[in-house]
C-alpha cells in the first residue's frame, strides 16, 4: 500500500492548516487505497487568530500541537520525516502554509521556508517522488523546485505574481482542475483559493490526490 506524507501547518484557515482541505485530502488518500502519515514543524505559530472575529489574539500556539487536532494525535515532528519511508508528499493549504511553513504572507517574493519543511520538500523533489500542494501552499513550490516550475493558486493576481516572482510559472486554473508539472513531478490545485463550498474544494483535491497516488 502506498504511503503519503502530509505536512500540516496548524489548525484553522486563518492561522494554520485549512481544516476542510486537510480532512478532504486525508479522506481522498484513504479512498485511493493509500495511507496518510501526518507531520508538522515543532515551532510557534506566527500568531493566533480568533476565527469568530478575524482578530489577532495575544496568545501563542505551537504548530505541531495544533496540527495534532486534525490528525487526532497521529502526527510527528516534520524533522523526523524520512523521504525513503514514503511514496509521495502532500501539503494542504490554509494561511498556515504562508505564515508557519514559510513567511510568504509577510515577505512575499523575499520569503523563506522553515528549515525542516524545506528539507522534507526538497528530499521528495530530489528523489523524483510526486508531491501535491493545495490552495495557498503552492507558493512553496518555486522555493523547492528549479526555475520555471509550473503551479497554480487559482486566479488571484497578487498571489500569482508572487509565485512568478519566486521563479515559478503560474498557470490559471479553475477550482475543479489541477496543474501537473511533469518535468518536476509536482501537482497543485486552487481548493479554497477559489472554492465557495466544501464540494467545490473537494472536486480539485480528490482529482489531485488520485493523480498523486497513481504517480507514486
Amino acid at each position: 500500500m502506498k504511503k503519503i506524507a502530509v505536512i500540516l501547518s496548524g489548525s484553522g484557515v486563518f492561522d494554520g492548516a485549512e481544516i476542510h482541505e486537510s480532512v478532504l485530502a486525508l479522506h481522498a488518500i484513504e479512498k485511493a487505497h493509500a495511507t496518510w502519515h501526518c507531520f508538522a514543524p515543532n515551532v510557534e505559530q506566527l500568531h493566533v487568530i480568533n476565527h469568530l472575529t478575524g482578530e489577532v489574539t495575544n496568545e501563542s500556539r505551537n504548530v505541531l500541537v495544533e496540527s495534532a487536532r486534525i490528525a487526532r494525535g497521529n502526527i510527528k515532528d516534520v524533522e523526523k520525516l524520512d523521504v525513503n519511508d514514503f511514496d509521495a508528499l502532500l501539503l494542504p493549504g490554509g494561511f498556515g502554509a504562508a505564515k508557519n511553513l514559510t513567511d510568504f504572507a509577510i515577505n512575499g517574493a523575499q520569503c523563506s521556508v522553515n528549515t525542516h519543511v524545506a528539507a522534507a520538500c526538497r528530499a521528495f523533489a530530489e528523489a523524483g517522488k510526486p508531491a501535491g500542494y493545495l490552495c495557498i501552499a503552492p507558493t512553496i513550490i518555486p522555493l523547492i523546485y528549479p526555475e520555471a516550475v509550473k503551479g497554480t493558486i487559482g486566479t488571484d493576481t497578487d498571489t500569482a505574481s508572487g509565485f512568478n516572482a519566486l521563479g515559478g510559472e503560474h498557470i490559471d486554473c479553475p477550482v475543479d482542475e489541477i496543474v501537473y508539472d511533469e518535468k518536476h513531478n509536482v501537482l497543485s490545485t486552487p481548493a479554497y483559493m477559489l472554492a465557495s463550498t466544501i464540494s467545490q474544494a473537494n472536486s480539485g483535491i480528490e482529482k489531485l490526490v488520485n493523480k498523486l497516488v497513481s504517480l507514486a
